[in-house]
Order: structure tokens, then C-alpha cells, then sequence
């Protein structure tokens, strides 16, 4: 699998699955923008990437579900490499709450983050290939809640099957410009926000059908596969990676 000469930005890619992302699509070959609204985590997330593949990974701190800065960072991916190829639209923040209390704020701050950011920057991005003619590819980042009921997580949810809905939509719009879009669901996987609570690993080992959650890794592997040439033929679907668990469901 090789993306020489490929330009990507991922978003929210500090740390966890987002970082792999980027680690991946450098070590093979690819530019990467590796955005994280962190400043000093996006730089420092960067050196460690360049330190394995040197020169390949340039940050860009900031808001991505801001609609101003998702066109500052398509700007900067060409102006620094000439074009734009990827697009992996990671960031999304989880705001859990009881639904009879839930507040305006936190149900809009998710939609605004998971559902717009994710929309705008696949709009500007789509501009940017659509321009270039060389088609691309757009990668949502949704989760197994989108599939299956959560407590505490009705809009978290909510917008990650809408993500779905979305990808499947963009196919009618982006497909007459060779623009592929899919979407990756994660189950349960080791980062190290989850590795936080010390029962996370043995819980979801217990109740997950292959044994374990997934790593980083599991996920970037999915993730790759559906923006390389491999997949120039996939387009509007969602590949599920949760090692069996949506099949059974239970409940942490």
C-alpha cells in the first residue's frame, strides 16, 4: 500500500487513533497535515512522526469544526505540497449525559464538532479534488454507538449514524469526480484516553467476541485500506472494526 506523493489532513490526530492515522499514512509515503485543536499536542504529536519519517508531517493547530479555519487548512495542505489527495475527518468529542437533562449546549457543541466539521471540511476538501480532477478520497470516523443503543450517549450517537447517512448521500455528489467516501466505525480500542479507566482493557476483553478491543493500529488498517487505490472502487459503505461486538451487543 503506497501513498507517495499523496497529501492528507487528518483532524484531531494528537493523540489515539487520529495519530495513528497520520503515522501511517506517512510511513507510506504520504504528506500529512496533522490538525489537533491542542497546539503544543499537534507539535509535539508531528516531531514524533518526522522522527520516523522525516519531513512528511506538518501541523496546523486550531478549531476544526470552525468553518473559517477547515479552508485555512485545505489552503495550507496545497500550498505546502501542491495538492490535496485524503481527507480523514477524525475529531469528534463525546459528551455523555442522561437524555431527560441533557443540555442545549452540549447536545450543539457535538453536532457542531461531529456533524459540521466533519461536513464543511469534506465541502472544501471536495472543492479542492474537484479542481484538481484527479479524484481523492474522504474518510468519516463514526463508531459502533451508531449502530447500537448507548446509555447515556442518545446524541453522541445520534451523530455518528448521521455521519453514516452522510458518507452514503456524498456518493450521488462526489462520485461523477472519482471522490470516494467511507466511513470506519471503532468498537472499543486501547488509547490512552480509554486506558484511563484501568478496567476498560479487562472489561471489553470480556465481552468482546475476537477477545480483546482494538488497537490503534486495527483501526488505521480499515482507515488506509478504504483511501487507497485498492478501494477506488468502495464507495458510500462503513466498515464496522469492533472485533465481533455489534453481532452480540452487551452492554459494559
Amino acid at each position: 500500500m503506497s501513498f507517495a506523493n499523496k497529501t492528507a489532513i487528518v483532524t484531531g490526530a494528537g493523540k489515539g487513533i487520529g495519530f495513528e492515522l497520520c503515522r501511517q499514512l506517512a510511513l507510506h509515503g504520504a504528506w500529512v497535515l496533522l490538525n489537533d485543536i491542542d497546539t503544543a499536542l499537534a507539535d509535539e504529536a508531528t516531531n514524533r512522526i518526522n522522527a520516523e519519517v522525516p519531513d512528511r508531517c506538518f501541523a496546523m493547530a486550531g478549531d476544526s469544526s470552525d468553518t473559517h479555519f477547515i479552508r485555512q487548512m485545505v489552503d495550507r495542505a496545497v500550498s505546502e505540497t501542491g495538492r490535496l489527495d485524503i481527507v480523514m475527518a477524525n475529531a469528534g468529542i463525546t459528551l455523555f449525559g442522561d437524555f431527560f437533562s441533557y443540555t442545549p449546549e452540549a447536545f450543539h457543541r457535538v453536532m457542531q464538532v461531529n456533524l459540521a466539521g466533519t461536513f464543511f471540511l469534506a465541502q472544501a476538501a471536495a472543492h479542492q479534488m474537484k479542481q484538481q480532477a484527479t479524484g481523492g478520497s474522504l474518510l468519516f470516523m463514526s463508531s459502533v454507538t451508531g449502530h447500537q443503543a448507548h446509555k447515556d450517549l442518545a446524541a453522541y450517537g445520534m451523530s455518528k449514524a448521521a455521519l453514516e447517512m452522510l458518507a452514503k448521500n456524498l456518493v450521488i455528489e462526489l462520485s461523477p469526480f472519482h471522490i470516494t467516501v467511507n466511513t470506519v466505525a471503532p468498537g472499543a480500542t486501547l488509547t490512552e484516553r480509554t486506558q484511563e479507566d484501568e478496567a476498560y482493557q479487562k472489561t471489553w476483553s470480556s465481552i468482546t467476541p475476537m477477545g480483546r478491543p482494538a488497537t490503534v493500529s486495527d483501526i488505521a488498517a480499515a482507515a488506509l485500506f478504504l483511501v487507497g487505490d485498492q478501494a477506488r472502487h468502495i464507495t458510500g459503505q462503513t466498515i464496522i472494526v469492533d472485533g465481533g461486538w455489534t453481532s452480540i451487543s452487551p452492554s459494559p
